[in-house]
């Protein structure tokens, strides 16, 4: 889950992949687009909730593509296929899987006119491995043994084992030795002022209020017809649809309510896409509460999660009991659970949880109350706490519902619950390595809930490590079983992200998006290839 992938989960989108160009903040001083484009069909002002913490793909920025500031080896199309980006080819694969070779493109050059190579490619990668670097997602390559460049235009990955999903990962962004090779990888200038291949560059950064960005004139794909892009940030979304109808924004990211009242605008278009995005409570193994059992398999079958997606979704989306969606071919049939308070209350009283008055129920002196943490102006996040909470005390749990900044609740996400968030439409190791894997607990977004099943262990390195993919499936299937037994989240429902945008583009499209949205992904995805409506 990217930069704040859980984060974002519970920061709502941690803007992984962001609609950004690369030139080394080349125009500090260049006009911001403050309002929308007026319909020029040159200019672009998107809403967005929130922004990265970095622009540097050394540390996590744009690892899953469609990052305007770089390009990966790899790009991927409209229906999620892997195409060629800055490699030729697809790469050719040898060695039963464990050696990767992509030949490289000849006519790219980074936005200060310096030639990329392959020594580009193995400074980025070696880079993201160096224990010294701050890389959340740096276990992304862990099966990479080793990266080296044959000639300028020739780069060969040999992995440790057949991972089978390494390709995907290829769509990291590449960096520029001759520029973020001489700073600081940690504190650098290039993580706020970087220079890249993709179509377009950095203007301006104003740290909590917006990006902006130009088309890059010596793109190797073509220079974009959208001129000026403006990524507005802007957490609240009664705020967002505001500016939205106001028209100081083009194009916004919406929760279902408040889209819907777009509906009748003659001007503005709304495009929804199917994602992987889901929306879970974590529950910290460390809490006295939500890591007993009984209380995790209660809470489990206590959520009405149709309820959920006809009224908070409005029917945007699914009901989610786990990482995986219901639709996707690695989902384990079987593991959905239903909605049944009796059965809650019997988990519960069978493990000597008893009703007290006020209904909250105890234990051996210790009451089934807990804090659920939202991140404040998300309101989607908001109704999906409280509905969660509204289901929790009717079998006797109580979840004290709290908004705060990120800043408040990161520190507390050990002991306290948060209506988190990921998801990924890519290979299941993605999602489920990083969320429940026992040693990553409590490094940054990784493991959140600090979940600890050795089974699941196990069936997470099997499926990372073997090249079989009916073997894999087996080894994910386990994982989803093992979460019905032991859930250390609850999961509630996989939400379709919805935009308006004004009616000055044509054709439109999405692809099936992860949690990270906004910046990288929504019907921008491709804002290079758009083309005015007249």
């Amino acid at each position: 889950m990217s930069v704040r992938g859980i984060r974002a989960a519970v920061s709502v989108t941690a803007v992984a992949a962001v609609l950004a160009g690369a030139a080394a903040c080349s125009n500090p001083d260049a006009d911001d687009d403050s309002g929308g484009s007026g319909g020029n069909g040159t200019t672009a002002v998107i809403g967005v909730a929130n922004e990265p913490d970095t622009l540097s793909p050394l540390l996590g920025y744009g690892k899953d593509g469609n990052s305007k500031l770089f390009d990966g080896l790899l790009a991927r199309d409209s229906d999620m296929e892997l195409k060629p980006a800055l490699a030729r080819a697809l790469p050719e694969i040898t060695d039963g899987g464990t050696t990767y070779t992509y030949e490289l493109r000849d006519d790219v050059t980074f936005s200060d006119g310096e030639p990329f190579t392959a020594d580009d490619v193995v400074f980025t990668y070696e880079t993201i491995l160096d224990p010294g670097t701050n890389n959340a997602s740096k276990g992304d390559l862990e099966a990479v043994e080793s990266v080296e460049a044959e000639g300028d235009d020739t780069v060969v990955f040999t992995l440790k084992y057949p991972y089978a999903p390494f390709a995907e990962r290829t769509v990291l962004p590449i960096a520029p030795e001759h520029v973020a090779g001489k700073g600081d990888v940690n504190t650098g200038a290039f993580n706020t002022e970087p220079v890249g291949t993709g179509p377009y560059v950095l203007d301006n950064w104003r740290k909590g209020e917006k990006l902006t960005f130009s088309a890059n004139p010596g793109y190797w794909g073509g220079k974009p017809k959208v001129k000026k892009l403006t990524m507005a940030i802007i957490a609240d979304d009664d705020i967002r649809a505001t500016r939205l109808r106001s028209g100081d924004l083009d194009g916004a990211i919406l929760p279902p309510n408040l889209a819907k009242t777009f509906a009748g605008d003659d001007d503005k278009q709304t495009v929804a896409a199917t994602t992987a995005d889901h929306r879970a409570v974590t529950l910290p193994t460390d809490n006295p509460v939500t890591g007993d059992i009984a209380i995790r398999r209660a809470l489990d079958v206590a959520v009405d999660r149709g309820a959920m997606v006809d009224k908070l979704l409005e029917g945007r989306g699914k009901a989610a009991y786990g990482p995986v969606p219901t639709d996707s071919e690695w989902f384990a049939k079987g593991t959905e659970r239903p909605y049944d308070t009796g059965l809650a209350e019997k988990f519960l009283d069978d493990a000597g949880w008893r009703a007290e008055d006020g209904g909250i129920r105890e234990k051996d002196g210790q009451r089934a109350s807990f804090t659920l943490y939202y991140p404040s102006g998300d309101k989607l996040r908001q109704e999906h706490a409280l509905a969660f909470a509204g289901d929790a005390k009717k079998v006797g749990i109580e979840a004290k519902v709290e908004s705060g900044t990120w800043e408040v609740i990161e520190p507390r996400m050990g002991e306290d619950a948060v209506l988190a968030g990921g998801g990924s439409p890519a290979d299941p190791d993605f999602d489920l390595y990083p969320m429940l894997y026992s040693e990553l607990a409590g490094q940054g977004f990784n493991n959140m809930a600090s979940y600890e099943n050795p089974d699941v262990d196990t069936a997470l390195a099997e499926g990372r490590e073997s090249g079989d993919k009916a073997e894999r499936k087996r080894a994910y299937d386990k994982v989803q079983q093992e979460l019905t037994e032991n859930p250390g989240y609850i999961f509630l429902t996989h939400i379709d992200h919805i935009y308006v945008i004004a009616d000055t583009w044509r054709g439109l499209t999405t692809q099936v998006e992860p949690h990270e949205h906004g910046f990288g992904s929504g019907p921008w995805w491709n804002v290079e290839s758009w083309q005015p409506a007249s």
